[in-house]
């Protein structure tokens, strides 16, 4: 297979203000499609109310730079937007009206900048009645409909979802997509763009499916509505005999008939959507599943087109011999941590060929090396320094 001999981004830079969250995912998506990732954080003295997350959060901070300054002082807004004026994109995740207040909104950086893409990440958006709530993931998925629609607890209320969705694909991918829009759109007019990211109206494109049956019938989606949310025995999840767990997910009667035959279940084959059967069905499967081990019906099943596939925990899942031979994982080594394994630049057109990296010391910044390169003076460094400015 042949891959580009730089990464897709390669010579593109960005400057990401945030610490967590759907623009962290953003710019964890550019970096590893080669851009320079400049993350911009407050001195460690004045970074109290900013999360800090844990080490091997982000990928660890693979690949990115960091430069500390003072964005609440005049020589700090100063200094910031001369990375501004060398920048492609600019990404913020602060309350709406923050970066005004701060001097850093788009129209200040634009005058710096015109070629700058902007985009500015938030729960709601910059506009509208919620735009001043606060949130985070689960929230964002409530308000969009997804946890609704989502399975049952035994109390009734919806239950948690098992990884951020808002964040990773309402927010930061759609960040992400939009920035490369903005990107290739400059490449034809030579200007940049503001990007107004609400995770909630991401979240709304996830749900979009059942919206617009909504829409379009007046039909309520929620669990068990149709055959995506549990309403058929095709698609669900059934425990083996060694308590582990299988995933069934068939829509086409075909491989519907494949599994039924392949369990000795051949009478169900005609009674796929048949609302009055799926009890009985479900307790056909139940009782043929709980004969044998799960990676046993997994080894005789999957490979027969019958849409079946372990319920993996995460240990489990990194000997996965498929993704063992796509080399999703990397081993990285980390200054303060030592060598682990994570997850390593795996979207496609990302660059798998997997040099260990090693991951930056974070005690350590790039604040010299990165204003030297904006036309920052040692004398004037300096002077930052001792004001406490930059870090």
């Amino acid at each position: 297979m042949e891959t580009a001999s730089k990464p897709l981004l390669d010579g593109f830079t960005v400057l990401d203000l945030s610490s967590v969250g759907p623009a962290s995912r953003c710019s964890r998506i550019l970096a590893d499609y080669g851009a320079t990732v400049i993350k911009v954080l407050p001195p460690p003295s004045k970074s109290s109310v900013q999360i800090q997350p844990p080490f091997f959060a982000y990928s660890a901070n693979r690949g990115l730079k960091r430069v500390h300054i003072d964005l609440k002082t005049a020589d700090g807004t100063a200094t910031f937007l001369r990375l501004a004026a060398a920048a492609d994109v600019m990404i913020e995740s602060f309350r709406p009206g923050v970066v005004d207040r701060l001097g850093l909104g788009h129209e200040v950086v634009r005058r710096v900048n015109q070629r700058i893409v902007y985009c500015s990440t938030s729960g709601y958006g910059q506009t509208g009645p919620c735009a001043q709530w606060a949130g985070h993931d689960l929230n964002y998925l409530a308000v969009g409909g997804l946890l609704h629609c989502s399975g049952r607890r035994s109390d009734g209320g919806p239950a948690l979802p098992g990884a951020t969705v808002a964040d990773s694909a309402g927010g930061g991918m759609h960040a992400a997509i939009a920035i490369l829009a903005a990107l290739l759109r400059r490449s034809i007019t030579g200007h940049g763009t503001y990007l107004d990211v609400s995770v909630a109206e991401g979240v709304l494109l996830l749900t979009s499916l059942y919206i617009d049956q909504h829409l379009a019938t007046g039909e309520q989606p929620g669990p068990g509505h149709d055959i995506l949310t549990g309403r058929y025995a095709c698609y669900d999840v059934y425990q083996a005999r060694d308590g582990k767990w299988l995933a069934v997910g068939i829509i086409e009667p075909a491989f519907f008939a494949n599994l039924c035959k392949a369990l000795g279940l051949e009478q169900w084959i005609p009674y796929q959507t048949d609302d009055a059967r799926q009890d009985e069905i479900r307790a056909a499967f139940r009782t043929a599943f709980a004969g044998r081990d799960r990676d046993d019906w997994v080894a005789e099943l999957a490979p027969r087109n019958t849409c079946v596939a372990p319920v993996y925990s995460i240990p489990e899942l990194l000997q996965d011999p498929e993704f063992l031979s796509r080399r999703v994982w990397i081993e990285a080594a980390h200054t303060q941590h030592g060598h682990f394994r994570q997850v390593g630049p795996i979207l496609a057109g990302m660059d798998r060929s997997h040099s260990k990296p090693v991951l930056p010391d974070s005690s350590k910044t790039d604040t010299d090396e990165l204003l030297r390169a904006v036309g920052v003076t040692e004398t004037q460094l300096a002077q930052l320094r001792r004001d406490g400015v930059v870090a």
